[in-house]
């Protein structure tokens, strides 16, 4: 799988919701694109990633 350009070995399936947590992500302040898709927040736990699977991570910055 990519991530951000990186790739990134999944040992087992895995839910998004589950990949994003043990990576330590702040799931208030991402947003994620997989295969070119917006994922809403609320289907986190029901995407089901694949070694295939290419993952845009993008974090909100706050400024002025």
């Amino acid at each position: 799988m990519k991530v951000n350009g990186a790739f990134v070995v999944l040992e087992e399936r895995q839910s998004l919701f589950d990949f994003l947590t043990m990576q330590k992500f702040d799931l208030t302040t991402i947003a994620v694109e997989r295969n070119g898709k917006i994922i809403p927040k609320a289907a986190y736990k029901e995407v089901l990633l694949e070694n295939e699977d290419n993952l845009e991570i993008v974090r909100f910055v706050g400024g002025g």
